[in-house]
């Protein structure tokens, strides 16, 4: 079939809602693979189909701002994509397994925002004083492609791999912690499979943040007031098939605890 926004933004919306995966579109539409303007359209496309039926903008996501991340997956550039209400994993509720195609959990650093943010020109310092409160977190990450197989312009289209997210039980202020030196060990299982700290995140989280302000600002949009950032996957991202339980322990933000519960 011949794509255009609309059309892609209606598949990739009902992959998601029929629990499917499919090759990458820029397999059938080549253009897409390299087109980022195009592939924010199709995410907002995306955004205002999640809006029409109810769900409600909370913030954003940042995706691939660990350069081990854009290593793995291929891609070159981070970017920016959409969260609404219905991506709120409550603590202690199970990853939906129902819902979700193939399920990969990575702890975050959580900024909740006190002012709006609009660039361009934003720096991190001033990204930084615009954020009320730092929070430990994890996304579960879910692309609606093969194998986790795509392109740039097919992971921005489908809003980053996005699937659901948690937050930790300790709330700071940014300037009580080093958010580059803080650190978090990933559990799987029982075991510890890997660490990193804050500068994995552009150097440091609030250089995330300031680049999704700077790049919203290209569509004329802005990190308004009380919206939640998910700043970047600080670690690799882990498969949490079923009966898995994974578990990121943050140095001051506290521990947050998943588990994949059943098929």
């Amino acid at each position: 079939m011949a794509w255009d926004y609309e059309s892609v933004a209606a598949e990739l919306l009902a992959c998601e809602d029929e629990v499917r995966d499919r090759e990458p579109i820029s397999d059938e539409w080549p253009e897409l693979a390299s087109d980022v303007a195009g592939a924010y359209g199709i995410q907002d496309a995306n955004l205002a189909k999640r809006l029409a039926r109810g769900e409600k903008l909370i913030g954003v996501k940042l995706g691939l701002t660990s350069r081990a991340k854009q290593q793995r997956m291929g891609v070159d550039m981070p970017f920016v994509a959409w969260l609404t209400d219905a991506m709120i994993l409550p603590a202690g509720d199970p990853v939906p397994q129902d819902r979700l195609i193939h399920p990969r959990i990575e702890p975050e650093l959580v900024f909740v925002m006190k002012d709006r943010l609009e660039g361009p020109g934003v720096t991190a310092a001033q990204a930084m004083a615009a954020v009320g409160q730092v929070q430990g977190g994890g996304e579960v990450i879910d692309s609606r492609y093969k194998n986790f197989r795509f392109t740039a312009g097919d992971v921005i289209a489908d809003n980053a791999s996005s699937g659901a997210f948690s937050t930790g039980p300790i709330a700071v202020r940014p300037e009580d912690v080093d958010l580059s030196t803080e650190a978090v060990l990933v559990e799987v299982n029982g075991e510890i499979v890997d660490s990193a700290t804050g500068a994995a995140v552009q150097g440091h989280p609030g250089e995330a943040l300031a680049l999704a302000a700077n790049d919203l600002a290209k569509r004329g949009l802005a990190i308004e007031a009380g919206w939640i950032v998910l700043t970047g996957g600080i670690t690799d991202a882990y498969f949490a098939t079923p009966g898995t339980s994974i578990a990121f322990h943050f140095t001051n933000l506290g521990s947050v605890h998943f588990h994949s519960g059943d098929e």
